[in-house]
């Protein structure tokens, strides 16, 4: 297999904003070269001449630490109902929305980017018919964003499994369900952004079953330490593998039974806002690329 190591920007977020700050860390700190930029770094609805003075940084700042931005992603800050939202002024505000941050992810050299599918409101959730009409929309929507990116150049589109019936893709059936009605009129292909630590429906839980179902159609899986039943972001540090259940051999060996050819792998670690974790987060990046590093590094080898 063919595999990249590499970070989501989400760590960065409202910590290291400046451009020559992030990827400084990302490529002479922590030793990576990928990034999967994210929404929350830098809104394309920010007024356009600021968006281009950002990107003008970020692109010097990229080249100058020999930092590529394979993918971008949405975050926190944008973990909304955007394409499945029930009032229809707000679907087309992010259909929009996801146009132009696809614009600037092409302007950052990105061939994939994505988002969660959708999500939606209990109400929705509740009203079968509506359920389903909102689902139907989303899947308009990213067929049409399909086509959309398909001329910037990309290779695919990708949206992430999450945790509960609401936010959608929370079964592996259900994922391959979407994905193939996205895929029966796309431009680019629809594919997954797996994410090893989320919890979905309790006869799944177990992160290598995902692994192994489907990470043939991952080019991202974003790699975070947890426990069963929880979605943690903890990084790679000896007291959370001790106790965690992510372990990078059999991450890759899951992935290898998939019939994966290739796969860029994305610490997306959180810390939380606290005076016991806030100063050691390069320090915790640091050591968790150290951890994974010889399981990459002895693939490539044998590959």
């Amino acid at each position: 297999m063919k595999l990249e190591l590499g970070i989501n920007c989400g760590f960065a977020v409202n910590k290291y904003v400046e451009p020559e700050e992030w990827t400084r860390i990302v490529g002479e700190e922590l030793g990576l070269k990928h990034v999967q930029f994210v929404a929350d770094q830098l809104n394309p609805s920010l007024p356009a001449y600021y968006v281009d003075t950002q990107v003008e940084r970020i692109l010097a700042a990229s080249q100058r630490y020999g930092i590529t931005i394979d993918s971008v992603f949405t975050g926190s800050f944008t973990r909304v109902n955007h394409l499945m939202n029930p009032d229809s002024e707000a679907r087309k505000f992010w259909l929009q929305w996801f146009k132009n941050f696809f614009l600037l992810a092409s302007r950052l050299g990105a061939k994939n980017g994505g988002s969660h599918f959708g999500i939606l409101s209990f109400a929705s959730l509740n009203d079968p018919e509506k359920k389903e009409y909102l689902i139907q929309e989303g899947i308009k929507n990213w067929q049409e964003l399909s086509f959309f990116v398909q001329d910037l150049g990309f290779d695919s589109l990708i949206f992430e499994p999450m945790s509960v019936p609401r936010e959608m893709a929370y079964s592996i059936e259900d994922t391959i369900d979407l994905m193939d009605r996205v895929n029966a009129n796309s431009g680019v292909p629809m594919r997954i952004c797996l994410d090893v630590g989320h919890a979905p429906r309790p006869d799944q839980r177990d992160p290598y079953l995902w692994l192994e179902r489907l990470g043939a159609v991952s080019p991202v899986i974003h790699l975070q330490q947890t426990v069963l039943n929880k979605s943690n972001h903890w990084p790679f540090i000896p007291e959370y593998n001790e106790i965690g259940i992510i372990k990078p051999d059999k991450v890759l060996k899951a992935l290898e039974k998939s019939g994966a050819t290739e796969a860029l792998l994305i610490f997306e670690i959180s810390h939380r806002e606290h005076m016991d974790s806030d100063y050691r987060i390069i320090e915790d990046l640091r050591a968790s690329v150290d951890y994974w590093k010889p399981f990459i590094e002895s693939e490539r080898a044998r590959s």
